[in-house]
């Protein structure tokens, strides 16, 4: 997959730490470093909604399912 150049406003102490991280050479760059930010955040947030989901599945159901191999 390709990527795509975005303008963000930041805040400016955040930065600063931000641009900490990449001289102490955690990330290359402050993209790479913003983009590893954004791709865990995203998988909190798909993993905090899988916890709220599973609650709601019908174990028999999802065992019948899985019997009939579905």
């Amino acid at each position: 997959m390709g990527t795509s150049e975005v303008a963000i406003t930041i805040d400016e102490k955040l930065l600063k730490r931000l641009d900490r991280i990449v001289a102490n050479r955690l990330y290359p760059d402050r993209s790479r470093a913003i983009q590893a930010a954004v791709e865990e955040k995203l998988a909190r947030i798909d993993r905090s909604q899988l916890a709220r989901e599973c609650p709601k599945l019908d174990p028999q159901l999802e065992q019948h399912w899985a019997d009939e191999g579905l």
